[in-house]
């Protein structure tokens, strides 16, 4: 995101002096001066919050090109999400039915929307398309050819059959993400709640995404850019099996302080 071709402004005319903006703003940026809001332009890191509490519609930022909504915030019912976690299964055996493009753009959407530090927003996401097959292929073979290479994960390896659909398993969908480790997770997190609100089933592979990091000309032709860092890799379709029941969780370790 680049900062410098956005601005904060007020207008001065529908202020009233509330407050709430300079209240919310994390970074200091806005302060009451004679009963109105003004923008110090020191500090802003553009994460919207001004715009989006001001009772009056008096804070807009500019530069963007997407719109603000008017809405206020959804809460989604806990008893409905918490069942939703609790039947979330990774999915391995998928349908060979594509997935839409308005579902791959609502999926994009969920994680272009996720929180980020600093509001930095610095996460790529890749859609393999038409080099899935081609990387995936590339993939086998370097794992394949692990003994010696990564010993730890060789032993992993060792018993698993290494197959041609071993990364993707025939999924219709490969999204790759990176960046920041914790900005990336966050919203490959979002994208896959927004996958299974679809009717998909999701795979994080950790495996596809270790071959990313190790592998320099895969790297390069995920369009990666040198230092850019791959951290996680949603594989995602229509799932081929239905679980009947939740699964077994060890309790949470839990510090009281």
């Amino acid at each position: 995101m680049k900062k410098a071709t956005h601005q904060v402004l007020i207008a001065q005319e529908q202020c009233v002096g509330c407050g709430l903006c300079a209240r919310d703003c994390v970074a200091g940026n806005l302060v009451l001066e004679n009963g109105k809001a003004k923008v110090l332009r020191e500090r802003c890191i553009f994460c919207g919050h001004c715009e989006a509490i001001c009772p009056q519609n008096a804070v807009k930022l500019t530069g963007f090109t997407d719109d603000v909504l008017e809405m206020k915030q959804v809460r989604l019912a806990p008893d409905t999400l918490m069942n939703a976690i609790r039947t979330r299964r990774s999915i391995r055996i998928f349908q060979e039915t594509p997935v839409p493009e308005n579902v791959v753009e609502d999926i994009l959407e969920a994680g272009r929307l996720a929180p980020t530090g600093s509001n930095a927003q610095n996460t790529t996401f890749v859609i393999l398309g038409s080099k899935q097959a081609e990387l995936e292929a590339q993939c086998v073979k370097l794992f394949q050819n692990l003994t010696g290479i990564a010993k730890p994960l060789a032993a992993y390896l060792k018993g698993i059959h290494i197959d041609e659909h071993f990364f993707f398993k025939k999924a219709p969908l490969v999204i790759l993400l990176a960046g920041d480790k914790v900005n990336a997770s966050l919203a490959a997190e979002n994208m896959a709640f927004m996958a299974e609100a679809h009717g998909l089933g999701v795979l994080y592979s950790g495996f596809f995404t270790i071959c990313a990091t190790i592998n320099p000309k895969i790297h390069a032709q995920l369009g990666l850019k040198a230092g850019e860092k791959a951290v996680t890799t949603l594989v995602m379709g229509y799932p081929g099996v239905q679980y009947q029941r939740t699964v077994h969780r060890n309790p949470a370790k839990v510090i009281q302080l």
